[in-house]
């Protein structure tokens, strides 16, 4: 069938007038000029309250004229935030302003293009970094940024856009085990009750996915795979348990390296943590919740998502948060795809079911894109959206071109954006350099369009042929798609497939006999809804 082509003009301008919007709601205040290169952050923890003493070294690189740039921190309040205590150039203290939590810092006279900030500060964190006790009775403190929650404690910019390398230098009472970003380069008992443990990883990462953690850990090294050490770091009450729940860390990781491609950073340590979500995917040192540890081998799939997110989400960061799918969704998906290969293609067909139902339950409450500019505020950019729908989108695209050139795709995109920034639009464009086939409308209508096609169809039998009536009968756009139809006749299947792209639609299929049953997607390819 030869293609509309006025429709498709008017499609890559609607596209270009979509993309123009969506960088109008992100609304984080970006640096011009400025590109954090690394930050070191000197911490000093205590056991008498929970004031922490910082000093944040930002080295930053300023692109061509070197002017004043912004770092992100929460100010002192009544009871919270952090009060700064000078900040210097070169051992000179420099002028800078400190306005609606961002500290404006002023560069010096220099014809020098990469610069070192020390900010020294102090204050109580009221986010971002959870100080408290375990489920045990035992003080701990656990980095939880997810979103942009860094700024609470970390002076930082605090958006995906901006990464960079990451050093932990963490003084604490030295009866404490140490976890933190990075691998571990040195701990030094300091003589006065005090220990002081330093993490370094030399990859650049977002603010979003830095931690540490520090409170009584038992740790066990569970592997090496390609150098990369496994860990888990589980509360001693819970070590026996732990060390099996985090077990399958090794052969997760595994499936991942050899299907996507290599591993970002220094270590893999699974951490039993204090955090206000079930997993969040910390670069390299993943925090579960504290009730994940069971001993009863059952966190397979929450361990599987993390871990994905350390290619998606990690590695390859969205450039901004209204694509978050490029997080969320690719850990659900590829969590699937794990599973599928342990455990076959029926657990496929089970969790994108379940997945599906999910789906539709959700648009019926709240009917949006998965990419969607209204939201503003990155702590609701989390949805069924943007896990669920984001999986699905990325297995139709599976579907729509085979398994070889799916995965072909996958691997050139991790390999273009490792350890760097997407957006969406840089994803369709790997698909369609991979495949050689135009992508628009397939991401136009999944990705940037709300719903999913709703059909209501009927089927007879009449002269040899199967005729089959289906209506697309949502209230919003119409979906272009291809469908699969199971036959059933004599006890076996019979697939056809066929190509939807009208609101009414008519199809007739040839068969000897009047079959038993007809099926819709009898594979579970399709994002649909069945009325």
């Amino acid at each position: 069938m030869k293609k509309n082509t006025h429709n498709a003009k008017l499609f890559f301008v609607a596209i270009l007038f979509l993309s123009h919007l969506i960088h109008a709601q992100d609304t984080y205040q970006r640096n011009t000029s400025a590109d954090v290169q690394s930050y070191i952050f000197n911490l000093t923890l205590n056991d008498t309250n929970n004031q922490i003493y910082g000093e944040a070294i930002v080295t930053v690189a300023f692109k061509k004229e070197i002017n004043a740039f912004a770092l992100d921190l929460i100010a002192k309040s009544e009871t919270f935030g952090m009060e700064i205590i000078g900040i210097f150039e070169d051992s000179v203290k420099i002028d800078y302003a400190y306005e609606d939590n961002k500290i404006k810092i002023i560069p010096k006279a220099s014809a020098s293009k990469q610069r070192s900030y020390k900010i020294q500060y102090h204050g109580i964190a009221e986010r971002g970094l959870v100080i408290d006790t375990t489920k045990f009775g035992q003080r701990s403190f656990f980095g939880d940024n997810w979103p942009n929650l860094a700024r609470h404690w970390l002076p930082s910019v605090d958006h995906p856009s901006d990464k960079a390398s990451i050093e932990f230098r963490i003084t604490a009472p030295d009866h404490y085990d140490v976890v933190a970003t990075g691998k571990k380069t040195e701990e030094s008992n300091l003589g006065d009750g005090n220990k002081l443990t330093t993490y370094k990883e030399p990859a650049p990462v977002a603010m979003k996915v830095v931690t540490i953690g520090v409170t009584k850990f038992a740790n066990r090294l569970l592997g090496e795979v390609a150098g990369i050490p496994i860990s888990a770091w589980v509360y001693p009450e819970n070590r026996l348990d732990g060390f099996s729940d985090y077990g399958v860390a090794t052969k997760v990781i595994k499936y991942f390296m050899n299907n996507i491609g290599p591993y970002s950073y220094a270590k893999l340590a699974n951490v039993q943590a204090k955090t206000q979500w079930g997993g969040l995917e910390n670069a390299g040192t993943i925090s579960y919740f504290e009730n994940s540890v069971t001993g009863k081998n059952e966190v397979e799939g929450l361990i599987a998502h993390e871990i994905a997110h350390q290619w998606f989400g990690n590695s390859a960061s969205e450039n901004d948060w209204n694509h978050v799918w490029l997080s969320e969704g690719f850990a659900t998906y590829f969590t699937i795809l794990y599973q599928e290969s342990v455990y076959g293609d029926q657990k496929r067909k089970e969790e994108l079911l379940l997945d599906r139902n999910q789906i539709i339950d959700y648009y019926k409450k709240k009917p949006a894109p998965i990419v969607d500019p209204s939201i503003v505020d990155p702590m609701k950019v989390l949805s069924t959206n943007t896990y669920q729908k984001g999986a699905w989108v990325l297995h139709m695209l599976r579907h729509k071109l085979g398994d070889e050139t799916f995965w072909k795709g996958i691997r050139r995109y991790y390999a273009v954006f490792q350890n760097s920034n997407a957006m969406t639009i840089d994803f369709q464009k790997v698909m369609e350099e991979v495949s050689g086939q135009t992508l628009q409308y397939f991401f136009q209508q999944w990705v940037f369009t709300k719903g999913y096609p709703e059909i209501k169809w009927t089927w007879t039998y009449k002269k040899n042929k199967v005729i089959i009536s289906l209506n697309q009968i949502q209230d919003h756009s119409l979906f272009d798609f291809p469908l699969a139809i199971a036959i059933e006749k004599d006890g076996e299947f019979i697939i056809s497939s066929v190509h939807v792209n009208k609101k009414k639609n008519t199809f007739e299929i040839a068969i000897d006999s009047k079959p038993s049953s007809v099926r819709l997607d009898p594979n579970i390819s399709l994002l649909f809804e069945e009325r």
